[in-house]
């Protein structure tokens, strides 16, 4: 075989070589990739709270009684001093039977005893006037001294007996009249019914300026003291309640600025702790988790107008800004992973896989602030999955 016959087998078999080769070399891995930042970086923890009213006014029936038909209807707006609600007197209770019968005959013995009372009243007038008549005549022959002094004042104390006498019968049958009338009315009113709209009411007022926020009694009915009915707030004294896990509570502050979202509006609300309150409690969340729950009071500093729409228990998602500062290299979190105690993550170049250690700052959400180990403008892959390795091939996908 010629020279030249050699060099042609020879190439062609090294060109069926290399297809074999590229045959059998795996093909690039498909990845995601993003790229490095440096731009603003905030650290921050976030949940959602609900909007309340600072110093609500709860207003109660001061006294029991029968609390008249209240028309006033949450988001009505009332002044201090305005009439909130009115109350009467209860009705009288409904007699059975027994007591029925028993108030019957209670009437006939009033009935009687004032008919006693008239006749001892006709009584002592008789004795009175013969009293009376006597000292007259006494006392024209105690003028002419046909009789002693000592008589005529036995004369004079009869007849002011008598009269003293006439008087307490007099008085005995206003008595007997009244328990009679008295009788007669727990007899008549004995079936419930409301008193008249010519008897006085009990008119309660607004203590504040403010909205109707709640109405815990609309209809009428009796009352007793101290049942709320209406709930009176100031609408621009709103503030955000929102309950943190407490392991994120101890790192908030009073003062720390607070973004407002998805409340509602499209603008976000600007907000400041102004109370991070000092003992927790425990709440179950939705996968039957203990949580300690710490609650965090959010003041609104955005102007009014933006956020008029916002109400009592309205829906608020609160970020505290813990840390945050400008041009700061950050990459997703999902980039990063340990490896030998240490966190590292794959960079895409020239079609490879590279494995390089980071060190790790801040984080926040889904990104991580990159203190070493990569700079801006760097591809990171993001989720690595067990196919990549150092210096394997990778198809990038920009995400």
């Amino acid at each position: 075989m010629s020279l030249r016959k050699k060099i042609v087998t020879a190439l062609i078999a090294l060109a069926i070589l290399g297809l074999l080769v590229l045959a059998l070399m795996p093909a690039p891995v498909p990845v995601s990739v993003s790229t490095v930042q440096q731009a603003h970086f905030a650290e921050y923890v976030e949940d959602e709270g609900r909007a309340q009213v600072r110093d609500p006014h709860t207003v109660s029936a001061p006294i029991s009684g029968f609390l008249r038909r209240v028309v006033l209807e949450p988001g009505d707006s009332v002044a201090a001093g305005d009439a909130l609600f009115e109350m009467e007197a209860l009705p009288s209770p409904a007699l059975d039977a027994r007591t029925r019968e028993q108030a019957r005959e209670a009437v006939s013995a009033a009935r009687a005893r004032l008919e006693l009372a008239q006749a001892e009243l006709e009584i002592r007038q008789t004795q009175r006037e013969i009293a009376e008549s006597e000292y007259r005549r006494n006392l024209e022959l105690y003028e002419q001294q046909f009789i002693s002094a000592e008589m005529m004042d036995r004369s004079r104390a009869q007849r002011d007996a008598g009269r003293a006498a006439e008087r307490a019968a007099r008085h005995g049958m206003e008595v007997a009249r009244f328990e009679l009338e008295a009788a007669r009315v727990t007899l008549a009113i004995a079936d419930g019914q409301r008193a008249p709209d010519t008897q006085p009411t009990l008119t309660v007022r607004a203590p504040i300026n403010g909205t109707i926020i709640n109405r815990h009694r609309c209809c009428e009915g009796p009352i007793n003291a101290g049942e709320p009915v209406l709930e009176i707030g100031d609408l621009s004294t709103l503030e955000v309640r929102i309950d943190l896990l407490s392991m994120d509570a101890v790192r908030v502050r009073p003062g720390m600025r607070v973004l407002l979202e998805r409340w509602g509006g499209a603008e976000t609300l600007e907000g400041e702790v102004r109370r991070v309150e000092p003992r927790g409690f425990q709440r179950i969340s939705a996968l039957g988790v203990e949580e300690q729950r710490v609650p965090v009071l959010v003041a609104i500093r955005s102007p009014r107008e933006a956020w008029e729409a916002l109400g009592d228990g309205y829906r608020v998602e609160g970020r505290f800004i813990l840390w945050e500062a400008d041009q700061v290299v950050q990459i997703p979190t999902s980039a990063l992973f340990r490896e030998d105690d240490r966190w590292k993550v794959f960079v895409a170049a020239d079609g490879r896989a590279e494995r390089r250690p980071v060190e790790v700052g801040r984080r926040s959400g889904l990104r991580s602030q990159i203190l070493d180990g990569l700079n801006p403008g760097e591809q990171v892959i993001t989720h690595p999955s067990d196919r990549i390795a150092h210096r394997t091939r990778v198809a990038p996908e920009q995400r």
